[in-house]
């Protein structure tokens, strides 16, 4: 529990930036206005697309809102703060069999571009997983390797240069005969334009999908919390190649663009699982929905503190 606490606070901390950034022009909204209005909407619609949730999903939202205000015959603006909590959450919130791969035989492919943290990623999961982790196999072989030494776990590399397919299938049958519960599977950072690379993805997931059947896959897709939008046409990018089932966002402390999470979930309809907020194992965290969005839009009198 009080790592759980620990880092909810340091995610607070984290996304003092991005709360800034929102929280205190809600405030003003919320306050300033004496009505709900066309106005109000207006206000409330562009600070949210000025938080990094885009266009599609501030629309979305406002609309919600407007629903939920009509339906219950609310008149005064404070009281749609609490409303548009609410509407987020439920929007954000993770189903209970998102990390159905803890629990059996599994392969978590994870991809994304360089420079986003996937080796890290890779290195904390492997560490978290760890009663169950057994195997994984890497790109960038002198990072993962230090990794997998501090984590305790196998790791099945070849030279930089060979070929990724090959790697996994030798990392698949490595996977059997050792009964590895989990194999984390890295991937070299693809760069979303160039065709080839993409093809080189589709290629290893039929590796896996021939080679290891019976395992669950799982494919997590690694983006960095601070490029914001572009995290978002990344994602989309890699969604026209890859059957993605969920995100990790890295990177989340001290950026101002936190509110990317929220966008993300809702224009791909994958859920964020993972948020990571620094540099320590524990710093990656499965997301959960009430801490993030509490954390979103905290009253910024906290970030006087």
């Amino acid at each position: 529990m009080g790592e759980k606490k620990g880092f909810f606070s340091r995610l607070v901390s984290g996304l003092t930036k991005t709360r800034k950034n929102i929280a205190s022009g809600l405030d003003s909204i919320f306050h300033g206005f004496s009505k709900i209005d066309d106005d109000f909407y207006e206000e409330l619609e562009e600070i949210l697309i000025m938080g990094d949730l885009g266009v599609d999903t501030t629309m979305n939202i406002i609309e919600d809102l407007q629903e939920r205000v009509k339906e219950e015959h609310i008149k005064e603006p404070a009281e749609c703060r609490q409303l548009l909590i609410d509407i987020i959450k439920k929007q954000m919130e993770v189903d209970e069999t998102a990390y159905e791969y803890e629990n059996r035989t599994s392969v978590v492919l994870v991809i994304g571009v360089n420079g986003v943290g996937k080796t890290t990623t890779i290195g904390k999961l492997a560490a978290q997983l760890m009663a169950a982790a057994d195997t994984f196999r890497a790109a960038a072989i002198e990072q993962l390797t230090e990794w997998s030494n501090r984590a305790g776990v196998d790791i099945i590399a070849q030279q930089e240069g060979s070929d990724p397919a090959a790697v996994i299938y030798d990392a698949c049958q490595a996977a059997k005969s050792r009964h590895a519960d989990v194999l984390l599977c890295d991937t070299a950072g693809r760069l979303h334009n160039k065709k080839n690379l993409m093809n080189e993805l589709s290629k290893i997931r039929r590796v896996i999908e021939r080679e290891f059947p019976e395992a669950y896959l799982e494919t997590l897709i690694v983006l960095d919390g601070t490029t914001g939008q572009n995290a978002l046409v990344q994602a989309k990018q890699f969604k026209e190649v890859s059957d993605i089932s969920g995100i990790v966002l890295t990177k989340l402390d001290g950026t101002a663009k936190g509110g990317i999470a929220i966008a993300i979930q809702a224009e791909l309809g994958i859920p964020v699982k993972y948020i990571g907020i620094g540099e320590k194992i524990e710093d990656l965290q499965k997301f959960d929905a009430d801490s993030f969005v509490n954390a979103l839009f905290e009253k910024p009198a906290e970030d006087e503190e």
